[in-house]
């Protein structure tokens, strides 16, 4: 019995992760087929505002957190903390016009907020590890 639990459990984990990278391939085509029509539309405009660049950083961050999910096989969740700062940069900045006082604050203390967080998780990670060394037990 214990035989059969042990292979159900290994073919378990293969689909697992054979779904994973069909994803992590899907999500990394998706990344680079956006970021492609974007620059191309670009190109057709025959400009680049500055929201357009910072949406290619965008996609260069999303790139770069599954290239490093490939390599690590785990999620940098800083990049996605410097995903959100950047979106909300853009937004911030194509919409400076139109928002209102407050609106502006509560963007930029978002902003702020995340930017601590990444302060934070810096700092806890320099401090504590990041949880791939090994764990060392010691007796009194």
């Amino acid at each position: 019995m214990a035989v059969l639990r042990t292979k159900i459990e290994k073919i378990g984990n293969n689909l697992v992760d054979a779904f994973l990278l069909v994803g992590l391939f899907v999500l990394g085509a998706t990344i680079v087929w956006g970021a492609v029509f974007e620059y191309w539309r670009m190109i057709g405009a025959g400009y680049a505002r500055l929201d357009d660049i910072l949406l290619l950083f965008i996609y260069l961050e999303l790139g770069a957190m599954i290239g490093i999910y490939f390599k690590t096989s785990r999620l940098p969740v800083m990049f996605l903390l410097y995903v959100a700062i950047t979106a909300l940069t853009r937004f911030l900045v194509a919409d400076v016009k139109d928002l209102q006082f407050m609106n502006i604050l509560i963007l930029t203390g978002a902003i702020l907020m995340l930017t601590l967080s990444i302060l934070i998780l810096d700092f806890a990670s320099a401090k504590f590890g990041t949880g791939n060394e090994p764990k060392v037990t010691e007796h009194k």
